[in-house]
């Protein structure tokens, strides 16, 4: 057991200022878990796009990202989401440090969506390399890492934006992680969405690999995160409501949302 447990923050989640993340976070340091926190910040980029006048866009979940996109994105990321979720879990005593993904990730430019499709978004990057020891060292001391999905392009010479469940499942492979809890906007992975009665509540990873090419939109890269994740060492993924205050707290009992196993 690696005791090891990395969440994806992202979806409605982020906008809640009770404090709950924070105390359920509290509950699973209590339980000698070491805790990767791994933030998105979607509607922070799109607002800021926006007020910009830049328009976001979206291709197979994916946003596509030219030069512009990308310094709103990592600016957005690294130096207003992060700092502003580490100093919330600071102050509710929490050992939180924030960290770019550039510093720990590397990344080549993704050519595929997830079906196989051919595609060009752009500065948009696929991980190819993850520095395991440098994030372990800060467990070891203690502390949380909050990091954010920006990820080094092979050559060094700049940053590539990349899909935070994907930058999550990577890290959650290369730690070996216990289980990636990955917090969303909808309740789960759902069969027949939007069929609310199709709700997945445990699947086999080989059982979503069969059916992996029949999820759009935003859920497509949430299922190759789940993927990804187990394929490269984590124990398990399970996908949460981030709408639902109880939902992390249950997640630390092994319930609710969607489970996929190895």
């Amino acid at each position: 057991m690696s005791n090891i447990l990395v969440v994806k923050y992202g979806g409605h989640a982020m906008s809640d200022d009770s404090g709950l993340f924070a105390r359920a976070l509290s509950q699973a340091l209590a339980k000698d878990l070491k805790v990767v926190v791994v933030h998105g910040g979607a509607p922070q980029i799109n607002a800021e796009l926006t007020a910009r006048g830049i328009s976001p866009r979206f291709i197979g979940g994916f946003r596509f990202t030219d030069l512009a996109t990308l310094e709103v994105a990592e600016e957005v990321l690294v130096k207003q989401v992060a700092p502003a979720i580490t100093s919330a879990l600071i102050a509710r005593s929490i050992p939180a440090v924030s960290l770019s993904g550039r510093e720990i990730i590397k990344a080549e430019t993704l050519t595929h969506l997830v079906d196989g499709t051919p595609v060009d978004l752009g500065l948009v990057g696929r991980i190819t390399e993850v520095d395991s020891d440098h994030i372990r060292s800060i467990l070891d001391d203690g502390k949380v890492p909050v990091i954010s999905p920006v990820a080094s392009n092979s050559e060094g010479t700049g940053a590539l934006n990349v899909n935070g469940d994907l930058v999550a499942a990577a890290i959650a492979g290369a730690l070996d992680a216990d289980a990636l809890i990955v917090m969303t906007d909808v309740p789960g992975i759902y069969r027949n969405w939007p069929d609310r009665d199709s709700l997945i509540s445990s699947i086999t990873r080989d059982e979503l690999f069969d059916i992996k090419d029949s999820f759009a939109d935003g859920m497509s890269p949430k299922v190759a995160a789940c993927l990804e994740a187990i394929d490269t060492g984590a124990r398990a993924v399970r996908i949460i409501d981030g709408k639902d205050p109880q939902a992390f707290a249950l997640a630390l009992e092994n319930s609710g949302g969607t489970l996929v196993s190895a």
